[in-house]
């Protein structure tokens, strides 16, 4: 499985990025000008930054349930040590503005959320969302989609500015698991067409369109994360979205 190494520079847009390392031993990065998280995929760590540091103690798998991460504020040279054997990480980033201190965030304070019903049913963490964990602007989520389920259902954009609602957003979708699929399509804000099949350690750019579904095939149950940022900073961070006005419909129905 190759490491992403994704920047607001090669993606092409202003805020979030995601890099993803496997290592045995050591792992060292620079933050620069981006905060950044460190989040076990598998495995566990120690987090070393200045002269404190944290352990995480991750856990098998992405399907094992959450886990407890570290965030990193901007311009900090970084150090992760595995536990023992192979540890793997997904390293959220967004270009940030504020000086925010280095931080553990639990495995037990994640909230854990069952969203849709039927076929649309999916296990959303939402360990870095502004009612959960303050950043300067990073937004990330993790999504567990059981084979055969739909996710990121009904479509939903978030790519202009609402007065009271949907903030613009870049976002990234990093995958295990699978083979699945993900389709994104366009909007008001511009054109963009893909249906594309994923597996682990795919990744998709959203800057913009509406995404979903994401589509997991029979028998084989599929994990994202999702990676966000936009302008809005601090207490105005918002994960406000706007479901495709066609599709809207089916939210309604998970109630019955």
């Amino acid at each position: 499985m190759t490491d992403v190494d994704i920047t607001p520079e090669s993606a092409g847009w202003r805020y979030a990025g995601l890099r993803t390392a496997a290592f045995a031993g050591n792992h060292r990065f620079f933050t620069a000008a981006d905060e950044a998280l460190v989040v076990p995929l598998s495995g566990a760590c120690t987090v070393k930054c200045g002269t404190r540091e944290f352990f995480l103690q991750g856990r098998a798998d992405v399907f094992a349930g959450p886990t407890d991460f570290a965030y990193i504020p901007r311009n900090s040279t970084v150090t992760l040590i595995a536990a023992s054997g192979m540890c793997r990480v997904a390293i959220p980033t967004a270009r940030a503005e504020a000086d925010l201190p280095f931080r553990y965030g639990a495995r037990e304070t994640v909230p854990i959320e069952r969203r849709g019903a039927g076929p649309a049913a999916r296990t959303v963490r939402n360990f870095c969302v502004p009612e959960t964990f303050d950043t300067d602007r990073l937004l990330a989520v993790e999504v567990v989609t059981p084979g055969g389920n739909w996710s990121s259902w009904p479509p939903h954009k978030h790519d202009e500015d609402v007065e009271g609602g949907e903030t613009a957003k870049e976002e990234i979708y990093y995958y295990e698991g699978g083979p699945a699929y993900q389709r994104v399509y366009s909007s008001a804000a511009g054109e963009i067409d893909v249906l594309r099949e994923v597996r682990a350690g795919d990744v998709v750019l959203i800057p913009y369109g509406y995404h979903g579904p994401s589509m997991a095939m029979p028998g084989y149950d599929l994990y994202y994360l999702n990676v966000l940022a936009g302008a809005d900073r601090g207490a105005r961070r918002s994960m406000a979205f706007s479901d495709d006005p066609r599709h809207a419909w089916v939210r309604e129905t998970w109630t019955a």
